[in-house]
């Protein structure tokens, strides 16, 4: 789930990397990332500075301003803004144009600061077929595919549930995903497949996950059923699925998203020790 208040980069300045970068501690085979949405509590640079001595690589959702915070820990800014909203994005023709030149704008941002990944949206139904609303963001994502290649940026597709939190989200089951995915037939237009929101709908995460591993380009955590720590009051085995992702040889990032009830560096710092595999 992208974080709401995600806004516009500001001046190219922020854009610049920091010489002689500090070097991020090691979490194991996964490179971690973490959403800052669910840490807003805790200033950037702390949670830069503590997310770096705990193995973080990254950091999610992060605007073009905070970037320079992420670089001076030696941390990646994971996924930022590329086009769309949840409700609106590429499954309606009508909004093709504008999210063009919004997926333009940003994929040159990421790419001069060297940011890996934008993230985008199918949008919500609202009444169309769940085939024409493949259709149409297999098209409008064709038009923005050479544009990722060249700048050497993934546009990440994300899947989210509709049964609980984003209730007519159209990109919703893994294999509309897939279909979106291999029909646009780009190496930069991969899915950000957000665990949390797979177990809600489908379950059968890490078969899952193996079956279509080529078509996943970054993950999202997140306890379920509540969206909390990844602890024994949630249903997955978390350990399990970071091995089996890592045993893939996944070279993305893995990002926990999930909204802490006890102490947010605590609660963060377990995660990353349960997926250091």
């Amino acid at each position: 789930m992208m974080a709401p208040a995600l806004v516009p980069a500001v001046r190219q300045a922020a854009l610049g990397q920091a010489v002689n970068q500090p070097k991020a501690a090691s979490a194991g085979r996964l490179k971690q990332s973490a959403a800052r949405w669910c840490y807003s509590k805790i200033s950037l640079d702390d949670l830069c500075r503590q997310g770096a001595e705990m193995g973080l690589s990254g950091i999610d959702l992060v605007n073009a301003d905070e970037w320079p915070t992420l670089r001076k820990y030696g941390l990646t800014p994971a996924m930022t803004p590329g086009a769309g909203t949840i409700p609106v994005a590429w499954n309606r023709k009508e909004n093709h144009d504008r999210l063009e030149k919004e997926m333009r704008e940003n994929i040159a941002k990421a790419a001069e600061a060297k940011v890996p990944n934008v993230i985008t949206f199918s949008g919500n139904r609202r009444g169309l077929a769940d085939d024409e609303g493949r259709d149409n963001c297999i098209l409008g994502l064709q038009r923005v595919k050479k544009v990722a290649e060249d700048a050497g940026v993934t546009i990440c597709l994300e899947l989210l549930n509709s049964k609980v939190n984003h209730k007519d989200y159209q990109c919703d089951h893994t294999r509309w995903g897939v279909e979106v995915i291999k029909a646009v037939d780009s190496p930069r237009v991969k899915l950000l497949y957000d665990i949390y929101h797979m177990q809600i709908m489908e379950g059968d995460i890490i078969r899952t996950i193996r079956d279509n591993i080529q078509s996943i380009a970054h993950f999202h955590t997140g306890g379920v059923p509540d969206r909390h720590e990844l602890d024994d009051t949630q249903e997955l085995q978390w350990r399990s699925v970071a091995k089996a992702i890592a045993d893939l040889n996944f070279q993305g990032f893995f990002a926990h998203e999930f909204v802490p009830l006890k102490d947010p560096i605590a609660s963060l710092k377990q995660a990353v020790a349960l997926c250091t595999v």
